[in-house]
């Protein structure tokens, strides 16, 4: 099959939620397929990283990143129809190359990652781009169940008075997402959800729209338990603490900003009753000064952008996953997970994710609970044992990318525009 991949940031290093699926997805289906991509990056020196890709891309053409001021987003917030998500990346370059690649050969599908880009997927299914081949198959990859995620942010932020400005943005966008990922679904020949969670939540607006579900993932041999800890030097000697705690993330997100200020305000307080020597590391990059603040006590150490996570996981005793809000699969918990590191969570952080809760993983909604279940990991290391052998024996079978990616070959068998051959082909 010829794919063209349509991503919203070039997906490579594979380093954040969007760009390791993305990636992972693309070097998996590189092996049986022919693959093509067109991409936004968003500066000049992401550049260097597209020799890294050509070893599983035939082809990749790339644009700037539209850059949209603050007064024109803010108005359109409360004048355009459409949601903020689908006004990100307008670009007459991204449309203009797409229609280049289109016209240069004949594509079996055009996968659309995200629903930023879910405006040049209509374009070419309304006809808006020009066609000389046959047109091809649409596939729209829905990170989210965006519409979700927006309903659940306003109805955490309407709780704060200093948070109402954020939950008035997202009960706006709740509103509008509704209408536009609903209109989305059913314009696409085929649609992608992460988790039987987000399907459902998309089947509650389009209950006619046959969805499918392609987990996210996790490299198994990357994120390693075998590999012992010595091997990962201990980034600074406080991690070496037998009761450290560790979240990782992209920290301007909204959802992982206001997870760490809960666990940090609401739960740690209580963990330091029974166990005075915890320490929480918080690390992800663009931590924004609510969460810098966060570092000013002396059991919290923020860390800003690291080169590699796994020196802090593998020397941590437990995984956190505090959040509240947001939608889709964390890759960060099938991280923790394959690295044989035991996860305490929110039932919202381990959405989608088909572990045993009390076997597999442990889930907590409430800052009592959450505490008693770290401090129960913490005090009894054949448990953490138990849990860690589980949790990595759950990622080898059911969520290692190798295992994934066939299961999308398998929707892409039932797309009708593709020649009976090619179907045999993904089948």
């Amino acid at each position: 099959m010829r794919i063209l991949f349509l991503t919203p940031g070039l997906p490579y290093p594979p380093n954040k939620g969007t760009s390791i699926r993305n990636y992972n997805l693309i070097k998996q289906l590189s092996a049986r397929h022919e693959v093509h991509l067109l991409s936004f990056v968003w500066s000049e020196e992401e550049l260097a990283w597209l020799p890294a890709l050509r070893e599983c891309c035939q082809s990749i053409e790339t644009v700037m990143a539209p850059r949209r001021g603050f007064p024109r987003r803010a108005l359109s917030v409360f004048l355009s129809p459409l949601p903020d998500m689908a006004l990100r990346l307008p670009s007459p370059e991204f449309r203009a190359k797409l229609a280049v690649m289109l016209g240069r050969e004949p594509f079996d599908l055009v996968q659309v990652e995200g629903i930023e880009l879910a405006q040049y997927g209509l374009d070419l299914i309304n006809g808006d781009i020009s066609l000389i081949h046959p047109a091809p198959s649409s596939v729209f990859d829905n990170h989210n169940a965006e519409y979700v995620l927006q309903q659940r942010a306003w109805e955490i932020d309407r709780r704060y008075p200093l948070r109402w400005a954020g939950a008035l943005y997202s009960f706006i966008q709740w509103r509008k997402l509704r209408a536009y990922e609903a209109m989305v679904c059913r314009s696409f020949d085929k649609v992608i959800a992460v988790s039987e969670a987000d399907r459902n939540a998309l089947h509650r607006i389009v209950p006619q729209v046959d969805i499918a579900v392609v987990p996210n993932g996790v490299d198994c041999a990357l994120f390693s338990s075998q590999v012992p800890a010595d091997a990962y030097p201990a980034p600074e000697s406080r991690i070496k603490h037998e009761a450290s705690l560790i979240f990782t993330g992209t920290m301007d997100f909204r959802p992982n900003i206001d997870a760490v200020t809960w666990f940090c305000q609401e739960v740690l307080p209580l963990i330091k009753k029974d166990i005075f020597h915890v320490h929480f590391y918080i690390v992800g990059k663009s931590p924004p000064p609510e969460v810098r603040r966060l570092g000013e006590d002396p059991a919290v150490t923020v860390t800003g952008y690291v080169d590699d996570v796994r020196p802090y996981m593998i020397h941590s005793r437990v995984y956190v996953v505090p959040l509240r809000m947001g939608s889709g699969t964390r890759l960060k918990v099938l991280q923790a997970m394959a690295m044989g590191i035991p996860v305490v969570s929110t039932t919202a952080g381990a959405e989608g994710i088909a572990a045993r809760p009390g076997e597999d993983i442990l889930i907590a909604d409430d800052p009592t609970t959450f505490a008693q279940q770290v401090v129960s990991l913490l005090n009894d290391e054949e448990r953490r044992k138990k849990m860690a052998a589980r949790g990595r024996a759950l990622m080898e079978a059911s969520y290692d990318w190798a295992v994934i990616v066939p299961r999308l070959e398998r929707v892409y068998s039932q797309l009708k525009h593709l020649p009976a051959d090619e179907q045999g082909a993904v089948g």
